[in-house]
């Protein structure tokens, strides 16, 4: 807050714990097989997540997403959020008994559930590692992406 930089170190604590929690949804939703490895410097060769350090974070944004954050970005969000994963889970249910039956992922399926969990990852980014407003969309984008 005072500096107007993040701790490198806090930044990246926290960019080790959404890369594990990321690794660990991967196998959960079916994206991925196999044990997830352990570790916050862990790597992985079906999934990435990355994050760049930003140089300088605005105080006053910091101020408006931690006073009016809930308002401008959890409301709205998290409204599309929750239907989609309601539609999530549904495609999640299906693609498991397509993996079990044909043995292959159905590529629809895949790109619209890795959608909902880089958009979801993209919103929680935002109150904690960047400035840059996480866009309303399933479609991969220069921010950050995890990779499945």
């Amino acid at each position: 807050m005072f500096t107007g930089k993040y701790p490198k170190s806090f930044f990246e604590f926290q960019a080790g714990v959404l890369q594990w929690t990321t690794r660990v949804m991967a196998r959960i939703l079916n994206l991925s097989d196999g044990y997830p490895p352990f570790g916050l410097n862990a790597t992985d060769e079906h999934v990435s997540l990355e994050i760049p350090y930003p140089e300088k974070l605005s105080r006053g944004m910091l101020l408006l997403k931690s006073f009016f954050g809930f308002f401008y970005v959890l409301i709205p969000h998290g409204i599309i959020l929750m239907f989609l994963c309601i539609g999530l889970y549904v495609v999640t249910i299906i693609a498991w008994f397509t993996i079990l039956f044909a043995g292959k992922y159905p590529e629809g399926m895949h790109s619209f559930v890795v959608g909902i969990y880089r958009w979801g990852l993209r919103v929680s980014i935002y109150f904690i590692m960047t400035d840059t407003y996480p866009p309303f969309s399933l479609k991969e984008d220069e921010e950050p992406v995890a990779v499945v």
